[in-house]
């Protein structure tokens, strides 16, 4: 045999013995191992060569079979057969796994059996729900941060009516619009995430599509909810009202929506990660939203309806754009909660 490396060439001539040719002979007084027979031999040597010496250095013993008594068993019942035993039935002979697909591990053989309660979902193992949270934090700050005059002046002219016709609305820069309409956004996404927790208790926590998904339903929905009542309030004022008090009232209402997200998201926070009850999420999640319907009421008075006679059409006003839509959101949500859930 000829064998070639980068550096020379050389041919390799066996012996009977398994041996290159001029090798020293090794006196044998065990079973050798394939290790030394292997060390016997060149480095270059090719595996033909090597399977060579190994077969004619190495072969197989006999095997003897221990002859003493089989003491596996339990005490006061028989020995098991021997399944060398011919005279065994086939069952005795063929095992569990015979002819199964889980006798091959390099085979999926498939799950039997029935599948465990999964762990529920929450928000605090959500990492992309959590740092979605946090991104809402740090953008609220930088809001309060950008937008602190204006929201003060906002505040401190809240319960002053606009008494005089040259007085304007309150004006806000590019800038103090796009955090606000962000705060909205905020209110959308933690509406959301309060109607899914209320949904995981009292509906369902199996749902045919992502949880993700389902969150992202819900907050669109209260973000349609709160674009139809904006629209509904600025056509019904440029109908019935001046410009002026309805610019007043447009503003004031884009106010209470940024802030009602501002005083929702403690509540969401601590019941995601402190361990709230579902409940007391809830009520406190109302009183946050009666707080700012009341507002609300207060402000339309004192805007539109501060004559004589006026309490009665504030309050048809409050219940159509107020509490009608909030009446139709309520049944949306319950409408896209049973049809989003697994009916067994």
């Amino acid at each position: 045999m000829i064998t070639t490396d980068s550096i020379h060439t050389e041919e390799i001539v066996l012996g009977a013995d398994g041996l290159p040719v001029g090798a020293k002979p090794v006196s044998q007084h065990h079973q050798l191992t394939p290790a030394e027979v292997l060390r016997w031999l060149p480095k270059d040597a090719t595996p033909a060569q090597q399977d060579s010496a190994i077969q004619a250095h190495i072969r197989p013993s006999e095997i003897t079979w221990s002859q003493q008594p089989d003491t596996l068993h339990l005490p006061g019942h028989t020995r098991g057969h021997s399944w060398r035993d011919v005279n065994l039935p086939q069952y005795y002979r063929e095992s569990y796994f015979t002819g199964k697909p889980f006798f091959n591990p390099d085979l999926f053989g498939g799950r039997i059996g029935v599948a465990g309660d999964p762990v529920p979902y929450t928000i605090a193992r959500d990492n992309i729900i959590t740092l979605l949270l946090i991104f809402c934090f740090c953008i609220a700050l930088i809001a309060y941060t950008k937008s602190r005059r204006f929201i003060l002046r906002q505040a401190k002219e809240f319960f002053r009516p606009p008494v005089s016709e040259n007085m304007t609305a309150v004006t806000e820069t590019s800038e103090e619009l796009r955090f606000q309409f962000f705060l909205v956004l905020q209110t959308c996404l933690l509406l959301g995430l309060v109607y899914f927790f209320y949904t995981q208790l009292y509906v369902a926590d199996t749902f045919v599509v992502d949880h993700y998904q389902v969150i992202a339903i819900f907050s669109l929905t209260v973000f349609a909810y709160m674009t139809l009542k904006t629209l509904f309030y600025w056509l019904v004022g440029w109908v019935f009202f001046n410009k002026r008090n309805n610019e007043f009232w447009m503003k004031s209402n884009l106010f209470f929506l940024g802030m009602e997200g501002v005083c929702l998201f403690p509540v969401v926070m601590f019941q995601a990660y402190f361990k709230m009850p579902v409940q007391t999420t809830l009520v406190c999640t109302f009183l946050v939203i009666a707080l700012f319907k009341l507002l609300s009421l207060y402000k339309s008075y004192i805007i539109f309806f501060r004559h004589r006679g006026g309490f009665l059409q504030n309050f048809l006003y409050f219940c159509t754009l107020e509490l009608a839509p909030l009446a139709a959101l309520i049944g949306s949500l319950t409408m896209i909660a049973n049809c989003l859930k697994v009916n067994f």
